[in-house]
Formats: structure tokens, C-alpha cells, sequence
């Protein structure tokens, strides 16, 4: 992927999101060639697998796959140089111990879309040192996240 949008000499970054940062529908210009980046959006979901701490910013420039605009097109760059700086994260099973224990952890950002005050929200679930789920949901109504994940 990083051959595909020339970034692979682009400097490593720690984080694949800037803080705050607020995707809309409008707000630049619109992407001369939005197949390229659906294609690289699309593929990048697969790393999430992997990687969960790119999920939300993943969700995020997905939600702009109908009309990608140039500001989505930064954001993503931005997302691809995250897994380079950071070639050893991700995850790693590891063997249980003789005591399991179970751990979900979850999150939620209220209404925070501009464009349509969608609610997202995401957990995770543990068993001993391994993630078995990841769970990122997009909704327009926060009822609809109450017992899910």
C-alpha cells in the first residue's frame, strides 16, 4: 500500500490520528482519483485485523468512500504512516495462565459527526492476554449501542 500512494519514504508517525480531528462531507476538494483511494481504504480495513488501535481512524475515512475529498486523503496518508513507525506492535497471542480471566474494555464518541451526529463507539474483549473481539459500531442513535459489543 505503500508502494501504490508513493509513501514509501514518508517518515514513520506514533499515532494514526491527529487529536480532535474532524472529517466532514465538505471542506476541501474533491479527490481526482477516487478509485485509488477506495481501493487503498478498502485494502487497509484487512490491517485492522491486526492492528486495532487503526480501527477508528480506518471507520472514519470509510465513512467518505462515496465522494473522498482531498482532507480524507490526507487523513488517510496519515493512517498508512502509523503501522510503519510501528512495525512491532499488534497483536501477539501468548499462552493463558492457569487462571483465566476475562476483561472488555469500550468507548464512545456522542454525536460527534458534523455532517450527520452519528454516534461511534468501540470495545474490545480479553481472554487472559489474548483479544478475541474488536468492536466498532457507527449509529445515528445512542440506544442502539446499549448491551452491544
Amino acid at each position: 500500500m505503500l508502494a501504490k500512494t508513493n509513501l514509501t519514504e514518508a517518515k514513520p508517525i506514533s499515532s494514526p490520528m491527529v487529536t480532535g480531528c474532524k472529517l466532514t462531507k465538505s471542506g476541501s476538494d474533491p479527490l481526482t482519483d477516487p478509485y485509488t483511494y477506495r481501493s487503498v481504504v478498502d485494502a487497509l480495513q484487512y490491517v485492522t485485523i491486526t492492528r486495532p488501535e487503526i480501527s477508528f481512524p480506518v471507520n472514519k475515512v470509510c465513512q467518505f468512500m462515496k465522494e473522498p475529498l482531498e482532507d480524507h486523503w490526507v487523513a488517510f496518508k496519515r493512517i498508512l504512516r502509523h503501522p510503519k513507525g510501528t512495525l512491532t506492535w499488534g497483536l501477539h497471542l501468548k499462552p493463558a495462565s492457569a487462571s483465566f480471566s476475562i476483561n472488555a474494555f469500550c468507548d464512545a464518541d456522542w454525536a460527534s459527526d458534523p455532517d450527520d451526529r452519528r454516534s461511534t463507539s468501540g470495545g474490545c474483549v480479553y481472554f487472559g492476554p489474548n483479544i478475541l473481539v474488536v468492536k466498532e459500531t457507527v449509529s445515528c442513535c445512542p440506544l442502539e449501542h446499549r448491551g452491544r459489543i
